[in-house]
C-alpha cells in the first residue's frame, strides 16, 4: 500500500503548544499509512531536533512578513516542495501558517487542506482575523481542541458546524507521570510549593497568581511560589513580587525544554489565564499528579472537573483564586485525592495516542473521499 505524504505546518519549532502538538503528531502518525513532512518559517529549535531524530523531513520557508517581496518566493518554494514530494494533505496548525500555506496548497492542487483553530479569535489582530475567515472557506475541515472554541467559531465566526472537528490535545504519558519530588536548592526549605509553567504573556495573568500568593503567604510563611517560563512580562512580575514583599519566597526559572520535573516539584499547579482553549500545561500537570487550580475559561472545565479532578476559580478574580489556594494549601488529603483523580482522568481520556488516532481518522476519511 502506498503511503500518503502529508505536510504539517507550524510557525516555528521551539517552545509552545502548537510546536509541541505538531511534533507529537508527526512522530506518532502510523508510518505504514502516512509519510509526514513538517514545514515552518524559522530554522532550528529543539523540536526540529526531535523531528530529525525521528527521520521526519523538515523544510523551512523563511516568511517574515506577508507584505515583503520574500512572500512570493516562499510561496513558490512551498508549491514546488508540495509537488515534488507529491503531498496529498496540508494541515496548518496555527494562524500564520494557515494564511500562508492553505492558499498555496489549493494553488498546487493538493486534494485535502486542513486548518487548526486552537484559540479564540478575539485575541488576534483584525487583519489576521479577516484572513482566517477567508481561509475558513478554503479548507476541508477546521480542527478545534475544545467544545468552547467550536462554539466560538460557529456562533461568532459563522463557521458551518459540519466543518469543525474536535480533537482534544493529548499528553505524552512516558514523559508526564507522577514521580519523586526533586526540589532545587531554593525550594528545599519550603513546606509547600505552588507553581505555574507558561510563557509570560499578559493573558496568562501571573500577576493575579502573585497577588493571591502574597495574601496566602502572610498566613503560611513557609510556602513558595515557583514560576517556570520566559516572556515579555518577566520583568513586570518580578517587580510585582518585590513590591509585595514576597520575592524571597518566589523562584523564577527560565523556559525549560523538560518541564515535567518542575511540575512534579509542585504541590499545587495554577493556571490563572484570562483566555485559553485547551492548555497543554494543564494536561501535563494533571498527568504528573499535581493538584490543579485553574481559571474557568475556554475548554478548561472540559478537563478540570471542579471538586473531582481539580479546582476551578472565577477568571480574573483574585479573591476566588485566593480562596481556592487556601483550600488546597490547608488540606493535604484534598490535594492528594484531586491529584490522583486528575492523573487517572488524563491518562484514560487525553493521551497523545488518542489525539493522534483522532487525526489519523480525519486524514484517512478526507483522503478516501
Amino acid at each position: 500500500m502506498n503511503r500518503h505524504p502529508v505536510m504539517l505546518m507550524v510557525r516555528e519549532l521551539g517552545l509552545g503548544g502548537c510546536e509541541r502538538d505538531v511534533t507529537k503528531v508527526a512522530l506518532g502518525l502510523d508510518k505504514s499509512v502516512f509519510e509526514p513532512h513538517v514545514g515552518s518559517f524559522f530554522e532550528g529549535g529543539f523540536r526540529e531536533q526531535e523531528l530529525r531524530a525521528g527521520n521526519i523531513p523538515v523544510a523551512c520557508f523563511p516568511l517574515r512578513s506577508y507584505r515583503s517581496v520574500s512572500t512570493l518566493n516562499c510561496a513558490l518554494r512551498l508549491l514546488q516542495y508540495l509537488r515534488h514530494n507529491r503531498v496529498q494533505l496540508v494541515h496548518a496548525f496555527d494562524g500564520p501558517t494557515a494564511l500562508f500555506s492553505i492558499p498555496v496548497a489549493r494553488a498546487a492542487g493538493i486534494p485535502v487542506a486542513i486548518a487548526s483553530n486552537l484559540w479564540f479569535r478575539d485575541l488576534v489582530q483584525k487583519g489576521q482575523r479577516h484572513g482566517l475567515r477567508i481561509i475558513d472557506h478554503m479548507v476541508d475541515r477546521i480542527v478545534v481542541n475544545s467544545r468552547a472554541v467550536e462554539r466560538h467559531l460557529v456562533t461568532e465566526e459563522r463557521v458551518s458546524p459540519g466543518l469543525t472537528y474536535l480533537c482534544y490535545n493529548g499528553v505524552d504519558r512516558t514523559t508526564f507521570y507522577p514521580g519523586p519530588k526533586h526540589l532545587c536548592d531554593a525550594l528545599k526549605d519550603a513546606e509547600l510549593v505552588i507553581g505555574a509553567v507558561c510563557v509570560l504573556r499578559p493573558e496568562k495573568r501571573i500577576d493575579l497568581l502573585i497577588e493571591a500568593f502574597a495574601r496566602l503567604q502572610k498566613l503560611h510563611p513557609r510556602i513558595a511560589l515557583l514560576i517556570v517560563g520566559s516572556g515579555a512580562m518577566e520583568m513586570h512580575v518580578k517587580q510585582q513580587a518585590q513590591a509585595l514583599g514576597v520575592e524571597s519566597n518566589c523562584v523564577f526559572v527560565p523556559a525549560q525544554k523538560d518541564v515535567a520535573p518542575w511540575m512534579r516539584a509542585m504541590d499545587v499547579f495554577v493556571l490563572a489565564s484570562s483566555s485559553e482553549s485547551f492548555p497543554n500545561t494543564v494536561l501535563e500537570a494533571m498527568a504528573c499528579g499535581c493538584c490543579v487550580a485553574a481559571s474557568n475559561v475556554g475548554g478548561v472545565p472540559e478537563v478540570v472537573l471542579n471538586g473531582k479532578t481539580g479546582l476551578l476559580f472565577q477568571s480574573g478574580d483574585v479573591n476566588d483564586l485566593t480562596r481556592v489556594l487556601s483550600m488546597a494549601t490547608a488540606d493535604k488529603g484534598l490535594r492528594e485525592r484531586l491529584g490522583s483523580a486528575a492523573c487517572q482522568h488524563v491518562r484514560d481520556g487525553f493521551s497523545i495516542e488518542t489525539a493522534v488516532s483522532r487525526l489519523q481518522v480525519l486524514y484517512s476519511s478526507l483522503l478516501d473521499a
